[in-house]
């Protein structure tokens, strides 16, 4: 005799068992033990199947904010749904195409707003950032100079993120890898910088912006794919920056030249150089109202689309030097599309992790994102300038897991994997490393190794629940990827 069980799976395909019950000389009922047996792990495996790789048709509504630990299903690692669905997020609806590449692990950080939370880390320095320009610089009238925003949405166009800051349609910046689009024209900034043209056209000249801002990157203990930005612009009218010059009435803010490395083909050489002067001047004040007097700082040329020249500002911090922001004199093609073509600026950006990193000697940059009482508490202050330093709860043991497989033959880039390992692993993964890189002989088929370093913020983790994650990592890969596991 011989029975066939047939068994629906994922996508419609059956999954089948036949057995001879008769082939070996055993009894009928040894026979149906066995055939018990299999169905039984057939049906987990079915089911566990099921549960990682089924395709959500749409994001949930509203926004869950798990704790640390926390483990999304590997379905939630593409919010991207069939045809005709939509992404909800903060009220508004958009729909979806084949740029959309947003993750529920993502998604779920939007709203938290940790910049706004009072006595947040986060929040601690937005405000002595605040404090300070309000206290520097006064208009006329007495009141601040510059203005802050702080609540802007952030889902912009990608107009906005890229084409008003001159970034070029074929720049790197713009790839599917390193940002996180909603769909072909929206998108999470990217930056805090796309606002810059709309405040501009607005008629400000003085403006701070601050908020979340998401890229896709690696994983450690440095990086996250949501952290948050404080950028800066000021402009200047000719009557402003030739003020406390003499004989300032004569010179010119604008000529046409040629672009050097030293300045732009639209500005003289005197206002290229007060602007400057002005600008390092106003980031060494707010560095020493941060760190304290006696800093030693240096500039370091380098590129960006949306300033020319640009640098990057290093502090000596406990004998090493760090970069805490990027700088330069904007460009002029940018004011005047914005409707200033009369006046001249500088813009700046920093991260605030990045400061309050350093400042609170905070160590990890999951941390930020922690609900718990014991980190939270250290930074209920009564004075946001007062000192203080971040002590550690208790370090606890880290799980080392490998991952390797072999890559498909296009279509895979590592910030994908990260994505993926990011959403099933939570704030569980501390970092990922990839460690080796092996070529085939005679396929010449390209393998990666990966080790992900797993570590619970507020308590031991079990070799076997991270095992449980591991595998479903190893599956979501095959499945999401198309990678060949070397499992």
């Amino acid at each position: 005799m011989v029975l066939k069980i047939l068994f629906p799976c994922n996508d419609v395909i059956l999954f089948g068992i036949v057995i001879s019950l008769h082939s070996n000389g055993r009894s009928f009922l040894e026979s149906m033990k066995e055939v018990s047996t299999m169905v039984c792990l057939a049906l987990r495996r079915i089911a566990r199947v099921h549960y990682l790789v089924k395709t959500a048709s749409s994001v949930s509504r509203g926004h869950q904010h798990p704790g640390l630990g926390s483990r999304p299903a590997a379905s939630d690692f593409a919010a991207r749904g069939p045809p005709g669905s939509v992404v909800e997020l903060l009220g508004q609806s958009y729909p979806q195409d084949d740029h959309s590449n947003l993750s529920q692990k993502v998604l779920s950080r939007v709203g938290r707003n940790l910049h706004n939370q009072q006595h947040h880390p986060l929040w601690l320095i937005k405000e002595r950032v605040k404090e300070h320009f309000y206290k520097q610089y006064v208009g006329c009238s007495g009141t601040p100079l510059f203005s802050v925003y702080d609540d802007f949405s952030p889902v912009v166009t990608t107009w906005q993120n890229f084409d008003s800051l001159l970034i070029p349609a074929d720049h790197p910046s713009r790839k599917k890898g390193d940002n996180y689009y909603l769909n072909q024209t929206h998108m999470l900034r990217a930056h805090t910088s796309a606002h810059q043209w709309d405040l501009l056209h607005a008629g400000l000249d003085a403006f701070l912006v601050v908020g979340d801002v998401y890229r896709r990157d690696q994983i450690d203990s440095q990086h996250y794919p949501v952290f948050h930005q404080l950028e800066a612009v000021r402009l200047f009218s000719k009557h402003e920056l030739f003020a406390g010059v003499q004989d300032g009435e004569s010179l010119q803010l604008f000529e046409q030249s040629s672009r050097s490395a030293h300045k732009q083909e639209a500005h003289t050489m005197e206002a290229m150089k007060l602007v400057e002067f002005d600008l390092k001047q106003t980031l060494t004040r707010l560095v020493a109202h941060l760190f304290g007097d006696g800093l030693d700082i240096r500039w370091v040329e380098c590129y960006f689309p949306f300033t020319h020249p640009s640098f990057e500002m290093e502090i000596n911090f406990h004998g090493e030097w760090l970069e805490v922001l990027g700088c330069g004199v904007m460009e002029q093609q940018l004011v005047n599309s914005a409707g200033a073509h009369d006046k001249i600026g500088w813009a700046f950006g920093l991260g605030l992790e990045r400061l309050a990193m350093i400042l609170y000697d905070i160590p990890d940059i999951r941390l930020f994102w922690s609900e718990d009482e014991r980190f939270l508490k250290q930074f209920r202050l009564s004075d946001i300038n007062q000192n203080v330093k971040f002590q550690p709860l208790s370090k606890y043991p880290a799980v080392i897991n490998d991952i390797s497989f072999w890559l498909p033959l296009e279509n895979y880039t590592e910030n994908d994997f990260y994505d993926l390992v990011r959403t099933i692993g939570g704030d569980l993964v501390e970092k990922v490393d990839l460690i080796d890189k092996f070529e085939h002989p005679r396929t010449h088929r390209l393998s990666h190794c990966y080790r992900i370093t797993y570590r619970h913020m507020e308590r031991t983790l079990s070799q076997r629940e991270v095992t449980d994650i591991h595998q479903a990592v190893q599956e979501a890969a095959v499945r999401l990827l198309a990678v060949e596991g070397r499992f």
